[in-house]
């Protein structure tokens, strides 16, 4: 069983020391920017670029004649490694810098920024090195849409086949849709708009009234719907309308399918958001309940006037529907029907193939067409009555992936809900935090809501709460897939 294991493992080992040695040379960012403002956490760079691209050379050494053609199955093994061991390396500038920060904090705060969650166990932040936070924000940034997809489209040298690491990596059903006929092509487009988009955040963040400095960071966080802020006090701090409205613009945006976004930007069309079967239910969903939630707001007088209430309900509203996690308020204060609702609408709201998480905008949608068929069968048992989306009948065999899917992640949620319950937090505190952290959202209720951090949990709390945000931005599937033993079988 042993050489049988390492037999899988040291060839999909030897890709993955590329992949670290090119997210040594991500850190080379925050290094620039500890260098421009001459910060105290200059020299953690220097020695955390060697340790991990020491590492990466190591790993490639060791294994060199293992080398082989991969499998399909090893993008499933590489994807795993990527997302649970570059965040150990990830960790590094942190706990250099802060000396009393513990490894299980360490590895929750870059997890949560890898999987764009942006839950902290950190405060002070505004006091934190200009570097540090850059750091943290660059994460997400590369986490949104997907560091596998990165080293495909710069790296076609890898020696494996592209697109078995785009389907294990990228949520939901655009796995089975090439938007070019090369993979890397593709993964190329995609980061292209991507960063274009983001470019494009940057601007408008400097206009709305942010320093140069706050908007790079803040669009990083935008983009990959990553949610941390350099301050404390989240969007509060700027306390500005405007910039509210740029960040709802664009964490819409973000909240949309990159695979639409790159045909309407290859097309010069806007016909690809018309096509798009979840673009029109996440719009019409999220800005409904926007309306609803301020006319709830003000009906129960937590704020004077309806434009007041409009502000806060959909700033915080649209931040978590979309899994990014900002807040200007503290919306644990609210009557309990509506973070509650944000938190419902986090589990389904953003689109298949954002940056966002959660079950996605198509499985909601496709369960509700399977009930609706099954309504009408138990009415006309011989009728034959196709589930359609868009317009094309859905393949039953996607139907019963989606139905498996729902069991899985209802499993997941009531199992990781008991783990935290069992050690003493209250329900509230518990779901929340298991809710917040599958859908990769970021802040909960009562104990890890928006006014406070992640650091109040014990080690075994926050051990699950990462193991919930690494399961939530792999879909489940691509993470449980790794602990069966039929992944192992030749």
């Amino acid at each position: 069983m042993l050489p049988a294991a390492v037999h899988r493992i040291a060839p999909v080992v030897n890709v993955f020391s590329t992949v670290v040695m090119i997210f040594a040379l991500t850190m080379a960012a925050p290094l620039i920017v500890a260098y421009i403002y001459n910060d105290a956490a200059l020299l953690t760079y220097d020695e955390s670029i060697v340790i991990t691209f020491t590492s990466g050379v190591l790993m490639r050494l060791t294994t060199m004649h293992q080398r082989r053609e991969l499998q399909p199955r090893d993008g499933f093994l590489l994807v795993f490694l990527v997302w649970t061991i570059l965040p150990a390396f990830a960790t590094l500038p942190l706990m250099l810098y802060i000396h009393d920060l513990s490894f299980t904090d360490a590895y929750f705060e870059t997890v949560s920024g890898i999987t764009t969650t942006g839950a902290t166990t950190l405060s002070n932040l505004d006091q934190l090195p200009r570097s540090i936070n850059f750091w943290r924000c660059e994460l997400v940034w590369l986490g949104g849409m997907g560091l596998i997809v990165l080293a495909v489209a710069i790296l076609p040298l890898l020696g494996v086949g592209g697109m078995q690491l785009y389907k294990a990596e990228t949520p939901g059903p655009m796995k089975d849709a090439k938007l070019t006929p090369r993979i890397t092509e593709t993964a190329k487009g995609l980061w292209l708009v991507y960063a274009g988009i983001t470019l494009a955040c940057i601007l408008a963040y400097r206009w709305a009234g942010m320093s140069w400095f706050d908007a790079i960071c803040h669009a990083f966080s935008t983009m990959g719907l990553g949610g941390f802020s350099t301050h404390d006090a989240s969007y509060a701090f700027f306390d500005s309308p405007l910039i509210e409205g740029v960040a709802i613009v664009f964490m819409l945006i973000a909240g949309m399918n990159f695979a639409t976004h790159f045909l309407a930007w290859r097309q010069k069309s806007l016909r690809p958001y018309a096509l798009d079967p979840e673009a029109r239910w996440f719009l019409i969903i999220t800005l409904a309940s926007c309306a609803g939630v301020a006319w709830y707001l003000w009906h129960f007088a937590v704020y004077r006037d309806f434009l007041t209430a409009l502000r806060y309900a959909s700033f915080n509203l649209v931040s978590i529907a979309t899994t990014t996690g900002y807040a200007n308020t503290d919306y644990n204060l609210w009557p309990a029907f509506v973070p509650l609702w944000m938190l419902f609408l986090c589990c389904f709201v953003s689109c298949s193939g954002s940056t966002g998480g959660g079950i996605k905008m198509i499985r909601a949608q496709l369960l509700v067409r399977q009930g609706l068929r099954e309504m009408v069968k138990l009415v006309h048992p011989s009728a034959q009555v196709p589930v359609k989306l868009g317009g094309q009948v859905v393949p039953n065999q996607i139907v019963f992936a989606v139905l498996a899917f729902m069991s899985i992640y209802g499993a997941c949620v009531t199992a990781m809900t008991f783990l935290l319950l069992v050690t003493g937090l209250d329900f509230i505190t518990a779901f929340s935090a298991v809710i917040a952290s599958i859908n990769n959202t970021g802040p909960g209720l009562n104990l890890v809501g928006p006014g406070t951090t992640y650091a109040v949990l014990t080690d075994f709390q926050t051990w699950v709460c990462t193991s919930a945000m690494l399961l939530g931005r792999l879909e489940l599937f691509t993470l449980l897939i790794i602990f069966t033993p039929a992944f192992w079988r030749r």
